[in-house]
């Protein structure tokens, strides 16, 4: 059997180089900037893109992705939509489909999994999924060739942290803090704990999320993390400066993380 994407990307990293993960809210600010912004992305130094599902009520987000996950829905973008798109972008790093279950049940999961597979994609995170809460859920997408990736929060006790991996495959994205999406001033003093306990559950790589929107912070996260999501700031950038400024960003982020 041939090497899953995901775990290829990360062994040609090789212990020595951090990865890059961007967030890119599908059909934001049109479905063909978005798509547009997953190809600037990858060219300025992704090692693996995250494309966000449009969802009503995205109660984990942030002002900033729902504010763009509004825009894409006023403008009819779907689950369909999205897979659409990241059979259009077409690219040659491993993407990571970010959603909320209700869009994944409406659609039907096994039809999900299957059709997020043909479009391109490599892994599955279900954000308000607990493990456990839905075996039925799980097992289609561990059946699938999807990576079922899981969020861990940094107030997981020990014990939930080894049911929670139990399953997982591809990466394990840990949360840096408690709260919603969206940059903040500094990465939380108590990062490498929580990394290194995640660690110490699982031989996944650990990538950090929320709150992380400079290239400072970015270099920061990559000192005690395998990787490192941005995806507000991107984001805002975005909306207020086009691809050229979001492709921009990701480079100086790019630079910092695989220093």
């Amino acid at each position: 059997m041939s090497e899953h994407p995901i775990a290829a990307r990360w062994r040609t990293l090789g212990g020595r180089k951090r990865a890059l993960i961007p967030y890119v809210t599908a059909g934001f600010p049109t479905p063909a900037v978005s798509r547009d912004v997953m190809r600037a992305v990858q060219a300025a130094g992704a090692d693996f893109v995250e494309v966000g599902v449009p969802f009503s009520d995205p109660l984990a987000d942030g002002p900033t992705i729902q504010r763009t996950t509004q825009a894409a829905l006023e403008q009819g973008m779907t689950a369909a939509g999205v897979l659409a798109l990241i059979r259009e972008a077409a690219l040659a790093v491993p993407v990571i489909i970010m959603t909320y279950l209700n869009p994944v049940l409406a659609y039907g999961v096994e039809r999900f999994v299957a059709d997020a597979h043909a479009a391109g994609a490599a892994g599955l995170l279900l954000t308000d999924l607990p493990a456990g809460a839905d075996p039925a859920v799980e097992a289609a997408v561990t059946r699938s060739p999807l990576a079922l990736i899981r969020l861990v929060a940094p107030t997981t006790d020990d014990a939930r942290l080894s049911a929670t991996l139990a399953g997982a495959t591809g990466f394990v994205y840990l949360i840096s803090r408690l709260g919603v999406t969206g940059a903040r001033d500094q990465v939380p003093a108590d990062l490498e704990q929580h990394v290194r306990r995640v660690r110490a559950a699982t031989a996944l790589p650990v990538a950090v999320g929320f709150g992380i929107g400079t290239a400072a912070q970015a270099g920061a996260a990559a000192r005690y993390a395998d990787g490192v999501v941005v995806g507000s700031a991107l984001m805002d950038v975005l909306a207020r400066g086009g691809v050229g400024a979001a492709e921009r960003l990701v480079r100086d982020l790019a630079a910092a993380v695989h220093a």
